[in-house]
């Protein structure tokens, strides 16, 4: 039997598997920034400010009207995993935690009962492009803990343990473990941090002609690969290119093939949480009467108000890489 239990074309966002809800891969090539840390408004002219998707000249503003990025908006019942390969984002929310974080860095923000935060992405170079790659994955939490307190949580570059193979190819284990390298700890109510979910985040990267056996894993495990660099690679007998993804067997190895192009794939896999999934834009439940709980709740407590002056707050062009977390603790790391 085929490794490959399914070869799809990929949308958006991506198809994802139980315990992962939805992903997207955003590659926005921006220009210099002005002063405010957005485009020079002459090159917003014919956009849709607001609801902007368009990939007009090679980047897109999403929800914002200045400076690209989401604005303040709620969230409910599941975890954001966002991973930055590229530029920055500029973090806020409702607990009073705030960062600036980028060029490989992870926030992990568990949901939990509710919060509200922005996602901005400040074009910090004035002299040169500022390129923004990132995947934003949304991993569901069980019911249990659909409702535990908010928790917002860095993963730093310098703490992903990237795992350098004898072929040349590099697995950055956001999530897991590889070859005894395991990832920093995920948040505590995460479905990552329970025993026996198996799961993973790794992102691959592929020098041309190599190749890499991805190992088994647990019998019952989702597993999605996904490529998202390369136009001539395979998985053991199916070819596969960017814009693509495999489902597999978690108990079979898969042989990974570069071919005369650099390849590079993010895997997703963990055990199925096993339960109803009721979602309505920002909120993820369990059931229909939760879901309408989660509107009733925001309309209400606005998820603890937004202590920020703007919904749409940008860090000083000058300022590195740094979070205040809710408690007060500051952490801060070098620019790359």
């Amino acid at each position: 039997m085929s490794v490959v239990l399914e070869h799809m074309e990929l949308g958006f966002p991506w198809t994802c598997l139980d315990p992962f809800l939805f992903t997207v891969h955003h590659l926005d090539h921006y220009p210099e920034g002005h002063t405010h840390q957005g485009p020079h408004p002459d090159l917003l002219a014919g956009r849709p400010i607001g609801t902007d998707f368009t990939y007009q000249d090679g980047w897109s503003m999403y929800h914002g009207d200045k400076i690209p990025g989401f604005p303040q908006h709620p969230h409910r019942g599941f975890e954001t995993v966002t991973v930055v390969r590229h530029g920055f984002v500029d973090h806020s929310d409702s607990l009073g935690a705030t960062a600036r974080y980028g060029e490989g860095d992870v926030q992990w923000l568990t949901t939990g009962s509710g919060i509200m935060h922005a996602e901005m992405f400040p074009l910090i170079h004035q002299d040169a492009p500022n390129t923004m790659e990132l995947f934003q994955i949304w991993l569901n939490l069980p019911p249990r803990n659909k409702m535990v307190p908010a928790y917002f949580g860095m993963l730093w570059s310098e703490e992903i343990p990237t795992v350098t193979l004898p072929s040349g190819v590099t697995v950055d284990v956001i999530a897991g473990e590889l070859d005894g390298h395991r990832a920093p700890a995920a948040p505590p109510d995460s479905w990552a941090s329970q025993p026996g979910s198996d799961l993973a985040i790794w992102l691959i990267r592929m020098p041309a002609d190599s190749e890499w056996t991805l190992p088994p894993t647990a019998p019952g495990v989702n597993r999605m690969l996904y490529c998202f660099v390369g136009s001539d690679a395979g998985v053991d007998a199916t070819a596969i290119q960017k814009e693509e993804a495999v489902r597999l067997d978690p108990e079979q190895p898969a042989r990974l093939a570069a071919g005369s192009e650099n390849a590079e794939f993010l895997l997703l896999q963990g055990r199925p949480i096993a339960a109803p999934v009721f979602q309505m834009g920002p909120f993820v439940m369990n059931s229909p009467e939760e879901l309408q709980q989660a509107f009733v709740d925001y309309r209400t407590t606005q998820f603890g108000g937004w202590p920020w002056a703007r919904p749409d707050p940008v860090h000083d062009r000058t300022e590195g890489r740094f979070a205040l977390h809710a408690d007060g603790r500051v952490e801060h790391r070098e620019m790359t």
